[in-house]
């Protein structure tokens, strides 16, 4: 079969958007939209690519998410 490698990390596959926007996943604290108790905290949630490492950035998003879980 074919093989697509890539040297990047996959980004941006659950956008984060107004419940309104039709092409958004998740809302600005994380939470799915059209779905209750899920949330995404990881770095699909990016609009793209960090010029370095993926890794520190996804870090600060579940940071985030534990904030906002923590404040709910």
């Amino acid at each position: 079969g074919n093989i697509g490698p890539t040297i990047f990390q996959p980004v941006g596959t659950a956008k984060m958007g107004r419940r309104d926007d039709p092409l958004a996943v998740t809302d600005e604290r994380l939470r799915v939209i059209g779905l209750e108790n899920l949330r995404v905290a990881d770095a699909s949630v990016m609009p793209t690519i960090t010029s370095g490492n993926t890794n520190a950035p996804t870090i600060m998003i579940a940071e985030k998410a534990a904030d906002v879980l923590r404040a709910a």
